[in-house]
């Protein structure tokens, strides 16, 4: 999905709010004449994640780097592996226990740093307990299922750290309801704000249910233009996709793809663009939308 003009305006401002801390006038305006410079002659088919890649080398050349997020990112996969047991065994005793764990998994995609301004456990488990109220679009449950009883190779791309155990729940349910159904994940090949990488997907003991695969990135999402060949191959030999957040909707939408998308709507433009409310999920297919 191109960057439109409303992403452009958030990376502006959401650039001018990361600066304010700093005194030296002078020196922000400069930077931020550069961001300007960077939207305005950055390529028009990229996607906001891709274009924001170069605007967060430019603030480490003026502010040195950032501030990583791996304490967070290390109490959200404990947090939810200390959950893991009792949600597995509460999605397994539903009528189907796999709609549950998309859902589960949907509501897991709160964990996001870079979308939210606020990111808080208490929000999480709140989320999470409200997990019996969540249903999927029955239309587009219907054609996910075929197309799932038909396929011999779905691939996963994760999102969030924390989030990738619920995934994990979810993955370990496709493999027993669909034996035939060859299943590989895709994580970020390079560490970017609180994304599962390969390293995280060892942690939560992802890679012992299913492959698991650096995209070759460090980009929030799954650019098919930056990501490593083989990953690229991947998907498009794939016979579906479930892709999660909203970073990996909009750096694939349009691509053509067999595309199961699942994500919380957690900015303005989603929200206009689904009718949504704020953290309202959705399940919908690139083909369809």
């Amino acid at each position: 999905m191109k960057i439109n003009a409303f992403c452009m305006s958030c990376l502006v401002q959401s650039q001018a709010r990361r600066i304010q801390k700093f005194e030296d006038e002078e020196k922000k305006a400069c930077y931020m004449r550069e961001v300007l410079g960077l939207i305005a002659d950055g390529n028009p088919k990229w996607s906001a994640p891709a274009l924001l890649e170069p605007i967060s080398k430019l603030y480490e050349t003026y502010w040195g780097a950032q501030g990583d997020l791996e304490e967070e990112k290390r109490t959200f996969n404990e947090l939810l592996l200390s959950m893991e047991d009792t949600l597995e065994q509460k999605i397994r005793s539903k009528k189907d226990p796999l709609e549950a764990a998309l859902c589960l998994a949907r509501l897991g995609n709160y964990i996001d740093f870079s979308a939210l301004s606020e990111v808080s456990a208490e929000k999480l488990l709140e989320l999470l307990g409200q997990s019996e109220q969540e249903t999927l679009d029955a239309e587009e449950y219907g054609y996910f299922r075929k197309d799932l009883e038909n396929g011999k190779h779905l691939v996963y791309l994760t999102d969030n750290c924390g989030e990738i155990v619920l995934d994990k729940i979810l993955i370990k349910l496709l493999k027993e309801q669909y034996p035939q159904l060859s299943i590989e994940v895709l994580v970020r090949g390079i560490a970017v704000t609180n994304d599962a990488t390969l390293e995280d997907a060892r942690y939560v003991g992802l890679t012992e249910v299913v492959p698991v695969f650096g995209n070759g990135s460090g980009i929030a999402g799954t650019e098919l233009t930056h990501i490593s060949e083989e990953a690229r191959r991947k998907l498009e030999q794939a016979d579906l996709i479930l892709s999660k957040g909203q970073g990996n909707f909009e750096t694939l939408h349009t691509c053509g793809l067999n595309i199961y998308y699942l994500f919380l709507c957690k900015c303005d433009w989603f929200m206009q663009r689904f009718q949504a409310e704020h953290l309202q999920g959705m399940f919908v297919n690139e083909t369809r939308i």
